[in-house]
């Protein structure tokens, strides 16, 4: 966790500067020398700060638990190749046009100046997690309904209609949210892709880049939360 904290590239871009400045400023003043202590105790702050993060610790661990998996894995597989997977229909078409915007947002703070990069460094794994996520919704969707189209289609006795109509509803009332947020995450996309555009502009301003961050924290949240409860719907036992 510290050789990663170490090696931030926001960290490691305070101690070049701070070394090239030291560097060009000695030999005009003694106090360049003030400047070296300074520079190392600013980037060993930023190294212990970033190594008590809980969000960069998470996307380190991620980073690690990715690389061990197997080739074949699923976690290892794009988002954009999941959702291909999809049936076809109308969930699958949202789905691939958030994932085109989600590929336009990522390739934005890539294309940026160094600076915004370095921003910017922690909402790319943000994005990627709110990609697999998305199409974890949009799986558990499918499967919801196709859950939901049996239940529709049961012709058991007549005492056991109640239960199966109260399935069937609660079911369609997730079908609905799942619909909701699927369509929501592309316009939130867009947005974000235009936030990235701001904060190019003013790389300096940071609460531009928490905001970002709150953004995709935010729905992250929502996507993993319907996700859990669209997987359990949708593996509802029939009634005895």
């Amino acid at each position: 966790m510290l050789r990663a904290a170490a090696l931030r590239p926001l960290n490691v871009i305070v101690l070049v500067i701070g070394a090239g400045i030291f560097a060009t400023t000695l030999a005009a003043t003694a106090l360049a020398w003030l400047l070296l202590p300074l520079t190392l105790i600013t980037y060993a702050a930023l190294v212990f700060l970033a190594a008590r993060d809980p969000l960069f610790q998470r996307k380190v661990l991620r980073g690690e638990e990715v690389a061990g998996r197997s080739p074949n894995a699923v976690g290892d597989v794009s988002p954009e190749r999941r959702a291909r997977w999809l049936p076809r229909g109308e969930t699958r078409q949202k789905v691939e046009a958030a994932l085109d915007v989600y590929r336009k947002v990522v390739a934005a703070i890539e294309d940026s100046d160094d600076v915004t990069r370095a921003v910017l460094d922690d909402s790319v794994p943000r994005l990627h997690a709110a990609a697999d996520r998305l199409v974890d919704v949009a799986r558990a969707r499918e499967k919801a309904a196709e859950v939901a189209r049996e239940l529709s289609q049961d012709t058991d006795s007549s005492e056991r209609t109640t239960a199966r109509r109260e399935n069937l509803r609660a079911l369609e009332e997730r079908i609905d949210a799942a619909d909701a947020e699927i369509s929501g995450t592309c316009e939130e996309l867009l947005d974000l892709r235009a936030k990235v555009v701001r904060i190019s502009i003013d790389s300096e301003n940071p609460a531009r880049a928490n905001e970002l961050n709150s953004s995709l924290d935010g729905l992250n949240a929502r996507l993993e939360a319907l996700s859990e409860i669209m997987s359990s719907q949708g593996e509802l036992p029939r009634e005895p």
